[in-house]
């Protein structure tokens, strides 16, 4: 016995067309995700990059408080049994992918992918959220500008992707 498809695949051809030339606001708010993300993963490519000892200093903006370096080699950073940059640019990649799944009604026709991209950025948005409004400041004790720019696009993403998972959820309760 086949298992069924948990994603009904759409004609590559009107998918293309609904992510490339489509100004619904699913898809302007499924771009910002990649945006978000894009930008996301950017900055912790850098991070990596130096919790992995490829570069050895990270610029900082000329602000007392600001310290990257401190940041990215504490205990902390390194505390998931791995460097955390690479777990977060991993969490920018799920969200990306999920906003490129489906056509714009995926919240009627395929209500769990917008549900799965909301409860994928839940975890990342409040990890980055602790991070950003107590990691930092009170066990750090230091300001890292690529960390609290990955923060805001782990919040921004989880924002983006509330709405249309609104809507899918009103589709698998409708009864109708």
């Amino acid at each position: 016995m086949a298992l069924p498809a948990l994603v009904r695949r759409e004609d590559p051809a009107v998918l293309r067309h609904a992510l490339r030339e489509t100004d619904a606001p699913e898809i302007l708010l499924r771009r910002m995700v990649v945006v978000m993300s894009v930008i996301g993963t950017a900055c912790m490519a850098v991070t990596t990059l130096f919790q992995m000892g490829v570069i050895r200093h990270l610029k900082d903006p000329p602000i007392e408080g600001f310290d990257s370096d401190k940041v990215n080699a504490s205990n902390l950073a390194y505390g998931w049994g791995m460097p955390d940059s690479p777990l977060s640019i991993g969490s920018h990649a799920v969200a990306i992918a999920l906003a490129g799944v489906g056509g714009v009604d995926r919240a009627r026709t395929e209500p769990l992918i917008p549900l799965a991209a909301t409860i994928a950025a839940a975890p990342a948005a409040l990890t980055a959220s602790r991070y950003l409004f107590h990691d930092m400041p009170v066990r750090e004790k230091g300001w890292c500008p690529w960390c609290i720019t990955d923060a805001l696009a782990h919040i921004a993403v989880l924002g983006f992707t509330v709405w249309e998972s609104k809507n899918a959820l009103a589709r698998l309760f409708d009864k109708r």
